[in-house]
């Protein structure tokens, strides 16, 4: 079908900040390269000054985590893939799993679990982008593994009501997308894992695990039936490796990405900490929803509200033209809007993940202004009218 063809204005207003990209996320506001300047280098990370900024660095995350007393976070390597595969590795194969699945990243952990690790004893609960299995079929008796916010698919799960707090077995959440940005229930997680690049916008590498009293009981009493890298190993001649969650990491950290974690997190603690941080996050999404309420083009690509992420914030595009494409055309089109965007300097890096289906995604985090997400909407539908009239000409 073929839309009246239009010439919209060209907005007035760039955003002051045209970074939105889902990771590495945009650097908190007034970030610059003097905020590094107290960095910790040339020095062992295992010298007394460099143990100090590790320990500063994990203080801060527990604090504006809110973190129970009795739970232990660490700094890993390999970033979020790192620290989930780290707690697969080193927690799975004592009892049957169930593991949920809508999106690449979850679907990440579930080509693990069947190619890598074979577990015999697995149920996988599937969805589709854009919706989420039926949560409420797990078993509290067995293993969990979930994705709490779909970075890739705008979706997360909307509470922890279908998690027992007296499961007998494990909970692992992938909450790179979620931690800092929303609440997070840990009594009802065993173990949490995020990287800084995503709600800190820090810089890309290095993953923190969080693990409960639970976690830690399985690592001391169960040997896994497959070898361990050492990069996964937590425990150390059969007990568990505490020293790691003082800051005694397992191979050595950048200096400079600690510093560059550090400067978000105490920029948190002096706006206001979590709430403000979680307040940031819902305006964000405010803007878009506000936007996106009745547009002709677009929607988000959610399909039930409770579960829309606010911080990969993904859209599909509902306009009857483009959705008479082919999926390749579709995602054609979208590169070729997303590139006039970043030609312009409205926005950088807003193409949906490249697994999902064709359409625009928005990082909403805390280190993200709403007004700067004010400014980029009305460039998206300049450019998408722009791509409509081209497309339609040739």
């Amino acid at each position: 079908m073929k839309p009246a063809l239009r010439s919209p204005s060209r907005p007035a207003r760039l955003p002051v900040n045209p970074h939105f990209s889902s990771g590495p996320t945009s650097k908190r506001p007034g970030w610059n390269t003097s905020s590094l300047g107290d960095a910790c280098l040339g020095r062992s990370h295992r010298s007394s000054p460099g143990k100090k900024k590790l320990k500063h660095c994990l203080d801060l995350m527990r604090g504006l985590l809110g973190l129970p007393d009795d739970y232990h976070i660490g700094i890993v390597p390999a970033s979020d893939t790192g620290a989930v595969e780290m707690a697969m590795w080193s927690l799975l194969g004592e009892r049957g799993v169930d593991i949920f699945a809508w999106e690449a990243f979850g679907k990440s952990w579930l080509t693990d679990a069947v190619s890598q690790l074979k577990l015999a004893d697995l149920r996988v609960f599937e969805a589709e982008y854009g919706q989420l299995p039926d949560l409420h079929q797990y078993d509290n008796s067995r293993d969990c593994i979930f994705t709490w916010n779909g970075t890739a698919a705008g979706v997360r799960v909307p509470d922890a009501s279908w998690i027992s707090p007296q499961r007998e077995g494990l909970v692992i959440a992938d909450s790179t997308s979620a931690v800092f940005a929303m609440e997070m229930p840990f009594d009802r997680l065993d173990v949490v894992t995020f990287s800084w690049q995503k709600a800190l916008g820090g810089e890309g590498g290095h993953g923190v695990i969080i693990l409960s009293p639970r976690a830690v009981e399985r690592l001391e009493n169960f040997t896994p039936p497959w070898p361990l890298p050492k990069i996964f190993r937590l425990t150390k001649k059969g007990a568990f490796a505490s020293a790691v969650f003082d800051g005694d990491t397992i191979n050595t950290p950048s200096m400079l990405c600690v510093e560059d974690a550090i400067d978000a997190l105490e920029w948190a603690v002096e706006i206001g900490g979590r709430e403000a941080l979680f307040d940031r996050v819902d305006r964000n999404l405010a803007v878009v929803r506000d936007w996106l309420d009745g547009h002709p083009d677009f929607a988000f690509l959610a399909d039930d509200p409770a579960t829309i992420s606010p911080t990969s914030i993904t859209i599909r595009v509902t306009a009857d033209w483009f959705l008479a494409e082919d999926e390749a055309t579709r995602k054609s089109l979208i590169k070729t809007m997303v590139k006039k965007l970043e030609d312009e300097g409205a926005g950088f890096d807003i193409n949906a993940y490249r697994d999902a289906p064709a359409g625009l995604r928005l990082w909403g985090g805390p280190t993200v202004e709403a007004d700067d997400l004010k400014a980029l909407l009305p460039w998206i539908d300049w450019a998408f009218a722009a791509i409509a009239n081209d497309h339609f000409k040739t």
